[in-house]
């Protein structure tokens, strides 16, 4: 009978092999400090790896964004907005990462994603072991329009997505929630305006999240506007709950070290 392995699954010491003289071919970049990774092998430099500013202590129970008041249940943000998706969670506070997801964006740093992807999938692990997630049935992406995906060539949530996928073992679905219209940078824009931009932007093809729990994955969360604009469009498709998972998430003002 025909085997359906590839070589690398066949073989896993050649694939490791593989991948340590593709290391020292192409020095991978360390995603903190951009320069050739130490020690040799690693995802990140030694010195780098307490850098990044892990969200932890008191957060809110919707959107995961830490709290200056361990006493309040929600952010400012989430006890004003009615959020479609039931709740999320992200590994850093985005400032502490901001050149990194910079890069990792726009100037082509695809190596970052095994690192960004693993720490995503380590604290997904803990979130399901701990309750505050129910396994998800699939890892859903932020889709980019198609110019955007034209121009920049890859889309970083994708793959952030396909990572955690091999490391957690629950489906990437890359192909059913497509951004069907090209919205505006919104950096600058309040929530009205961001939720405006993204009216309709959204569509889901095919029935692959029906009835499914969904973890929509993204690198930043802001307001929660684009993940309420995706969750709507897969509720729409007969999702069974949206939660979401994100690299980085901005953090309440009242923290000013860490603040947006």
């Amino acid at each position: 009978m025909k085997s359906d392995l590839s070589f690398a699954e066949k073989y896993p010491a050649c694939r490791k092999a593989a991948g340590l003289l593709t290391d020292l071919l192409f020095p991978r970049r360390c995603p903190v400090c951009d320069r050739p990774v130490q020690p040799f092998g690693a995802l990140i430099c030694g010195s780098c790896r307490d850098r990044p500013v892990r969200i932890g202590g008191a957060t809110c129970r919707r959107c995961g964004k830490m709290l200056q008041d361990a006493r309040t249940e929600y952010c400012r943000d989430c006890a004003s907005i009615p959020h479609r998706y039931r709740k999320g969670a992200a590994v850093f506070a985005y400032r502490s990462v901001s050149g990194a997801v910079y890069r990792f964006k726009y100037e082509g740093r695809r190596e970052y994603a095994d690192y960004f992807a693993g720490e995503m999938a380590d604290l997904l692990k803990e979130k399901l072991r701990s309750g505050y997630f129910e396994r998800p049935d699939l890892l859903i992406p932020v889709p980019l329009s198609k110019e955007r995906l034209r121009r920049r060539g890859y889309n970083q949530s994708g793959l952030l997505a396909e990572c955690m996928a091999k490391s957690t073992g629950i489906a990437a679905e890359t192909a059913s929630l497509c951004r069907i219209r090209n919205t505006k940078p919104m950096k600058e824009m309040d929530l009205s305006d961001r939720r405006s931009n993204l009216n309709g932007a959204f569509h889901v093809y095919g029935n692959a999240v029906k009835c499914k729990k969904i973890l929509i994955i993204d690198d930043i969360y802001t307001t929660g506007a684009t993940i309420d604009a995706c969750a709507e469009a897969l509720y729409g498709a007969g999702a069974s709950s949206v939660c979401f998972m994100t690299l980085a998430i901005g953090v309440q003002a009242e923290r000013p070290e860490y603040a947006q």
